[in-house]
């Protein structure tokens, strides 16, 4: 009985990795190390759908030991879970999760899977017995991948789950609530802080707070309100870049979906990571029962908000609540206690910021920066003439207006035109 065959049992045999061999990766895989009765044209056929495959990966993956590795670590099972939320430190003790049968599973698939990263093209076409038909040199016709060698321990997996976490949240920094899940955002906005000129001071408070609840301080929830335009989801997206690499993760909830946010938080509870649950654009008019939802959420409810999420949120309102001249001297009784309600809501963010449009100076401050990162050539105060024209014709200064304005000018530089 051939290694390939063999090799191709234990593949079968795969138990806590099990939901690999549905991936298009490993099924490719598993049809061409089975294909060594079939005609040819068969065998060529599956060989190219495996390599296909291979070349699909992310990062365009011409490594089998790579891909192997990428869809080992990035699995979500009952295993990386318990390893995400350290309850697999000890891997040499039969008793260091679940049972001693489960955790040698684990170990026999990973060691299935370490053996599987080195499989060479010529394994497979050697153990072919009509490869003859192919010629003298059967690998000249077949596309071939690259080979190595992956070191697929248990404690290297348990030590990456520890630090990154589990599937989607380990591979993914940037996430968004649809029809029940958190929908990875594979090509998040890349906006940084530095970019993000003139509001330094502004969003100090937010950073600390930031950091404070990376380094497991206490922190308290955010809301970033003010004009439009001035940064203040920019400023969010940012901070998310500026510290992904220390475990920070966002996820942006529509207000639609604020009754699943228990959903969240349970999907979330014990991995080693930090979540940031960002709600944009928030207003409720009266009588919104997300108003009294998101209420709860903040502060009063039931169950105890887990120490690894915040709640972000961007309003243009301080109140978030839309008032009225009405609501404020309506018919109601007890008009105090409905200004009160209106405040609520607010008072529940721990860090309140204001983001104001700027003034002349820190407008053309920002198209300055901007313009020195576009390095383009232009007297500065045409540049602020041209920028004061085309913030009258926006309506007003803002940095989103500096950041509309500057790709303008930067499309009609290229080209040789006057701003």
């Amino acid at each position: 009985m051939n290694s390939l065959y063999m090799l191709k049992i234990r593949l079968s045999a795969l138990s806590i990795y099990h939901g690999l061999l549905k991936t298009e990766l490993f099924s490719s895989l598993y049809d061409l190390m089975g294909a060594m009765d079939v005609p040819p044209d068969e065998f060529a056929l599956r060989w190219g759908r495996f390599f296909s495959a291979l070349s699909s990966e992310e990062g365009r993956a011409e490594s089998l030991s790579d891909a192997v590795y990428n869809k080992v670590v990035y699995d979500d099972n009952v295993f990386t879970r318990a390893a995400a939320g350290g309850e697999a430190v000890d891997c040499d003790s039969s008793e260091a999760w679940s049972s001693g049968k489960t955790m040698d599973a684990v170990r026999k698939d990973l060691a299935t899977l370490r053996e599987l990263s080195a499989l060479k093209p010529e394994d497979i076409i050697n153990a072919y017995p009509r490869r003859a038909e192919f010629g003298d040199d059967p690998l000249a016709l077949l596309p071939t991948w690259e080979c190595g060698t992956t070191e697929i321990t248990t404690e290297g997996i348990v030590r990456f789950h520890m630090t990154n976490g589990c599937g989607e949240y380990a591979k993914y920094i940037a996430f968004v609530r649809r029809n029940g899940k958190c929908v990875p955002i594979t090509n998040p906005d890349l906006v940084s802080l530095g970019s993000l000129s003139g509001y330094e001071e502004i969003r100090k408070p937010v950073v600390e707070n930031t950091v404070a609840f990376i380094d497991g301080l206490p922190a308290n929830n955010c809301l970033l309100f003010g004009d439009r335009g001035t940064g203040k989801s920019s400023t969010v997206k940012a901070l998310l870049n500026e510290y992904c690499d220390r475990g920070l993760r966002l996820i942006e909830l529509p207000k639609m979906y604020l009754n699943e946010y228990p959903d969240i938080l349970q999907e979330i509870a014990g991995l080693p990571l930090k979540f940031i649950i960002f709600i944009d654009d928030l207003s409720f008019q009266s009588g919104d029962e997300n108003y009294t939802a998101l209420k709860s959420i903040l502060e009063g409810g039931i169950a105890s908000r887990p120490s690894n999420a915040l709640i972000y949120a961007t309003s243009n309102r301080r109140h978030i609540l839309s008032e009225t001249v009405s609501s404020r001297e309506g018919d109601d009784l007890h008009r105090s206690d409905t200004i009160q309600e209106s405040l609520s809501l607010s008072d529940r963010f721990g860090v309140q910021v204001c983001f104001l449009a700027p003034s002349r100076k820190i407008y053309y401050n920002i198209i300055h920066s901007l313009a020195k990162e576009r390095g383009f050539d232009i007297d500065d105060r045409e540049l602020e003439m041209a920028a004061e024209r085309w913030a009258t014709n926006k309506g007003g200064r803002s940095p989103r207006t500096a950041v509309q304005f500057i790709d303008h000018a930067e499309a009609k530089l290229s080209r040789g035109l006057e701003l």
